[in-house]
């Protein structure tokens, strides 16, 4: 197995080298990555510029590649023949900070999985609660990512035995607990968020406008059983299987009755 790993927290992120290490146990392994934190960039690609490539050399003398670009960039650098070989699944992750329910529009580490999954691969993305500040877990300093990524290079040799090329793209989230403390792990569906943004004025920015910060307030979520937060709220491993499906059927047959044919304006 052939297995390009990715991320949006940067070439440097512990998680990426946690499940980089776990993958190891089950095929090739090579890394291209952000040469810096891209997190909630989404599916931003580089366009009118080039790509600079950097080789690095991680803690275990194994070689990775860094990126001047997004991480959809870096999935794509591989397919395109970047690497000795094309992946045969593409796994982005640890990110360091969950991406649960409406979170995964945001996610440069999610995108990074889309776009593997939209050029024909099969696709996981990972991620883990914080130690401390947003999503927190109680009590814990340090990030724990034995459970999580011996659980993602297993789920990535499951995929591959089954053959689910293309066909497959996973959203999984860990509670940040040793391994003896996480109680398993359950299919779950997307929950949903609520979010508790405000704009809030700071001032002048010295160039003669002002300045405001939105994002900051800790969000919410609401607690329904069957969700991804409710697994991680039970220090469960979520896994979500996700699609890029975006056409509204429904929708289809609700604009079809519109008569569209009549909303052309007529000409003179």
């Amino acid at each position: 197995m052939k297995i390009l790993v990715t991320n949006d927290d940067g070439i440097d992120s512990p998680g990426l080298f946690a499940v980089k290490k776990a993958l190891e146990t089950q095929g090739d392994v090579e890394v291209i990555a952000p040469d810096q934190n891209r997190s909630a960039i989404g599916r931003s690609i580089t366009i009118g510029q080039s790509l600079n490539v950097a080789e690095v050399t991680f803690a275990d003398g194994s070689r990775g590649f860094s990126v001047d670009g997004t991480p959809v960039d870096c999935v794509r650098l591989a397919s395109l023949g970047f690497l000795d070989w094309l992946p045969d699944i593409v796994v982005s992750g640890i990110n360091l900070g969950p991406n649960l329910g409406d979170d995964i529009t945001y996610s440069g580490t999610v995108a990074a999985a889309f776009e593997g999954n939209m050029l024909g691969l099969p696709a996981i993305a990972v991620s883990i609660e914080r130690p401390d500040g947003w999503r927190g877990a109680a009590g814990e300093r340090a990030f724990h990512f034995d459970a999580v990524a011996g659980f993602t290079a297993r789920v990535a040799a499951k995929i591959m035995h089954a053959d689910l090329s293309g066909t497959i793209l996973l959203n999984i989230n860990a509670p940040n607990l040793p391994l003896d403390r996480v109680r398993g792990a359950e299919v779950t569906r997307l929950g949903k968020r609520i979010y508790r943004d405000q704009l809030v004025e700071e001032g002048g920015n010295g160039a003669g406008g002002k300045s405001f910060m939105i994002y900051g307030d800790d969000p919410s979520y609401h607690k329904e059983e069957g969700t991804d937060f409710h697994a991680v709220g039970r220090s469960m491993i979520s896994v979500t299987p996700i699609h890029f499906a975006l056409t509204n059927l429904s929708g289809m047959e609700i604009v079809r009755d519109w008569n569209l044919d009549r909303l052309i304006p007529a000409g003179k």
